[in-house]
């Protein structure tokens, strides 16, 4: 059994196969709550540049809403899931603005290679639990409690429109 480092790795294990030109950004460690960071990335897989960025920043402004398909005990309901064939839906802010974050490190990264990023779809998106940070919270009678934050660990990658 090979041992890793710590350090975060992509998924997809051929980024470059046949010719086809792919682009990576990732994040590690991000203080984001994981379920909301998964229903983010499952609304804006498979659309364009440009249509995920203009989602995202509507989402902020709720005049868009993130569709709940896979967490969605406990979410309350929402007239702007209705275009995505569900009622349950939610503007999670933090995960948004990472998200975002994040679009804009690969268009860097496109840009920076030389090509245009309006000519590429989100097509791998990822987030994945990372290790939870712990502190200390004093309760009365002299207990100590954990105070644990979960982290994510997000990872985009971009792939040529007719590829």
């Amino acid at each position: 059994m090979v041992k890793h480092s710590g350090t975060h790795r992509y998924s997809m294990k051929e980024l470059e196969k046949g010719g086809e030109f792919l682009v990576k950004a990732k994040a590690s460690n991000v203080p984001v709550k994981f379920k909301n960071l998964v229903e983010v990335s499952n609304a804006i897989r498979n659309m364009t540049t440009t249509r995920a960025y203009a989602y995202l920043l509507n989402v902020l402004a709720k005049k868009e809403c993130i569709p709940a398909r896979k967490f969605k005990s406990g979410i309350g309901r929402c007239a702007q899931a209705k275009q995505f064939q569900t009622v349950i839906g939610r503007w999670p802010r933090n995960a948004v603005k990472c998200m975002i974050d994040l679009l804009k490190n690969a268009s860097a990264n496109c840009e920076f290679l030389g090509k245009d990023p309006v000519d590429y779809y989100v097509h791998h998106v990822q987030a994945s639990q990372a290790p939870t940070s712990t502190r200390r919270t004093y309760r009365a009678h002299g207990r100590i409690n954990p105070y644990m934050r979960h982290n994510c660990h997000l990872q985009v990658i971009l792939k040529q429109k007719g590829q």
